[in-house]
């Protein structure tokens, strides 16, 4: 991954890009901050979801309102947001709210400023999509840590709010590498910019993968 994007960048030099090496050290509390937030909406917005007002419900009129409410839920969600639902109740809770929530909250704001400072320097800040190659469906399906940690290059963006766009920029074992570029607000247009004058010298036609 990291060779694709010191390839592409160094493809960049030819149109009078100039470019230099950057670390953003929030960035290792953005994956676990964007989580936590994650699943305490999640577990906030599906609260809602009791069977009664709207939403899918068990028909068993055997079932007291507690079964019912009990059981809808229980089969109306899948195995992750049940997850997402549990840990996000939990950081929710009393005791916790003050110690995750408000902690996580925090920690945006700290990743904005970085980013920030960042863009004072550069026009834009570019890296991987994603740390690994993509894998086969289903593979990694029992494996919800490794999941999440896919994320890890994209989530700072959806976190911050910042423009990006990802593209793909290469191949490695008939599988595409994608690139993600990242400019401050209101530069879309530069993003734009970027990715048509990538898509003509990359020739994204060229990046399709065997199927």
């Amino acid at each position: 991954m990291v060779k694709a994007v010191f390839d592409y960048v160094s493809k960049l030099e030819g149109f009078g890009v100039e470019w230099e090496e950057f670390s953003l050290p929030t960035l290792n509390y953005a994956l676990p901050t964007y989580y936590l937030i994650a699943m305490s909406e999640a577990s906030s917005n599906l609260a809602r979801f009791d069977g009664v007002r709207y939403g899918y419900r068990v028909l068993d009129e055997n079932l007291d309102w507690n079964q019912m409410f009990s059981k809808t839920r229980r089969e109306g969600f899948g195995s992750e947001v049940k997850r997402r639902i549990i840990l996000g109740t939990y950081a929710l809770s009393a005791g916790y709210y003050d110690k995750f929530f408000l902690k996580s909250l925090k920690s945006i704001t700290l990743i904005k400023k970085e980013f920030e400072e960042a863009f004072k320097k550069f026009d834009v800040l570019i890296g991987p999509t994603m740390p690994v190659l993509p894998f086969k469906l289903g593979e990694k399906i029992d494996d919800p840590l490794a999941l999440y940690l896919c994320d890890i290059d994209t989530v700072p963006a959806n976190l911050t709010g910042t423009p990006s766009i990802t593209f793909p920029c290469s191949f490695q074992d008939g599988l595409p590498i994608g690139i993600q570029i990242m400019a401050p607000f209101f530069k879309e247009n530069l993003l734009l910019k970027i990715s048509y004058a990538s898509e003509t010298f990359l020739q994204f036609n060229r990046f399709k993968p065997k199927i």
